[in-house]
């Protein structure tokens, strides 16, 4: 079995390729991942070209695997050999562990390592945010990023926004009665980039009676998995679980708008620190939509909508699929008059930091390619991912106007947007 985070063994190399030859034997007798994404055609034409011999496989072909690798965990939920199968496969994490060996040995440029620190990128970008988003629309500009940065002058970027969320959050009249409380994790694309997905996770929560809560928080650290810094990621979880567990044991629930971060909480914080505090953290944790779809199951769901959406598409981002929760945002929107909504199950191929780079950009549009079509080919007023990223791709591709579900949700009770 892939050694997990804490084991010892996870930086071996020697064991760690011995896993990878397993593995890769193993994906290569069953080719069921072939269309997922790029890891696994690079992959399969690599042993085709070694007529199958698996155990010749070298390390170009490894690190291309490696490399093409952007963690949306796609792979995991299709796969037949995941725990509790005897295999027990796990490829995403094995990418990580392969990147985090290497990183060991050969640090990873500076572009990749300052693309991670999306903190520090949001805190100090913030400052100039009109005149980068205007430079960011200049041709010259964009290409003396392709040139010295790497990063692909075509590649829309999210937009810099001058008010973050935290600072509208202090501004914002909280309400703290009511029985029902969240500590809302609120995730470096709302804190920085998208603060409108915050303010309409507020008050729609707001609106339904809901005291919430900003505590203490840092980036999730799942961008540190895109260069294999597991320190890094650690130590986030570390800080963010430590804050998180206060909240809980407050009688606050975990809410994110974000994918990514609602994934890491849930899934990943308990391999990466292996605690109970990082497993009672899991355990309160809700994707937004899934957590108001927990209080209409209860009767405490405001279904007083004045307003309408007509028909959505919309888009099922990777991280959330992963998990297995079902689709609470089409639930949720439905409820609203009028409302109907076409469920997207296609990557859009953005996927974090990989998509942003030079050498990526290309493969990424091809990924998104069946989700493009689909949204083209949608009867659709409105288009709507959970993933700001992957609404963002999506935009690029189809030149439609994508938001979250929740700023329809928003949108639908009559409240404040913007």
């Amino acid at each position: 079995m892939e050694a997990q985070f804490t084991d010892p063994k996870f930086w071996d190399a020697g064991a760690m390729q011995s896993e990878w030859l397993r593995v890769a034997d193993i994906c290569q007798g069953c080719r069921r991942c072939f269309n997922l994404c790029p890891s696994f055609s690079i992959l399969f034409k690599g042993i085709d070209a070694l007529d199958g011999e698996v155990r010749q496989l070298g390390d170009a072909v490894t690190a291309d695997v490696v490399n093409a690798c952007y963690y949306c965990k796609l792979c995991y939920n299709h796969c037949p050999y995941t725990p509790p199968h005897e295999f027990r496969l796990d490829f995403p994490l094995l990418m990580v562990r392969e990147k985090a060996v290497r990183a060991k040995v050969q640090r990873p440029r500076l572009r990749d390592r300052l693309l991670v620190k999306t903190d520090l990128i949001g805190r100090t970008t913030r400052w100039v945010a009109p005149i980068l988003n205007g430079l960011l629309r200049v041709s010259w500009f964009r290409a003396l990023l392709h040139r010295v940065g790497g990063i692909h002058k075509d590649r829309r970027l999210p937009p810099i926004a001058s008010e973050t969320f935290p600072m509208w959050f202090r501004k914002h009249r909280v309400r703290r009665d009511g029985e029902r409380k969240v500590a809302l994790f609120a995730g470096c694309l709302t804190n920085y980039n998208y603060p409108s997905i915050g303010r309409a996770t507020v008050q729609v929560l707001e609106k339904n009676g809901v005291a919430v809560a900003w505590p203490e928080q840092r980036c999730c650290g799942m961008p540190y998995f895109d260069t294999g810094d597991i320190a890094a990621a650690t130590g986030h979880a570390r800080g963010n679980v430590a804050s998180l567990k206060a909240m809980v044991d407050q009688g606050y629930a975990i809410v994110s708008p974000i994918p990514t971060c609602s994934l890491m909480l849930k899934k990943e914080y308990p391999a990466l620190l292996d605690t109970d505090d990082a497993r009672l953290v899991a355990k309160n944790t809700f994707d937004v939509c899934e957590y108001l779809m927990g209080l209409h199951r209860k009767g405490q769901l405001s279904t007083d909508f004045p307003g309408q959406v007509g028909p959505v598409a919309y888009q099922a981002s990777c991280h959330l699929r992963d998990q297995n929760i079902g689709y609470k945002a089409r639930d949720l929107l439905q409820l609203i008059p009028g409302t109907t909504v076409e469920v997207i199950e296609r990557c859009s191929g953005h996927d974090g930091s990989w998509s942003v780079k030079t050498e990526f950009f290309d493969a990424s549009m091809q990924v998104g390619q069946k989700a493009f079509q689909a949204v083209n080919g949608a009867e659709a007023q409105a288009l709507v991912s959970d993933c700001p990223l992957s609404g963002l791709q999506l935009e690029q591709a189809t030149g439609k106007k994508s938001c979250h579900p929740i700023e329809l949700v928003n949108r639908a009770y009559g409240l404040p947007e913007g």
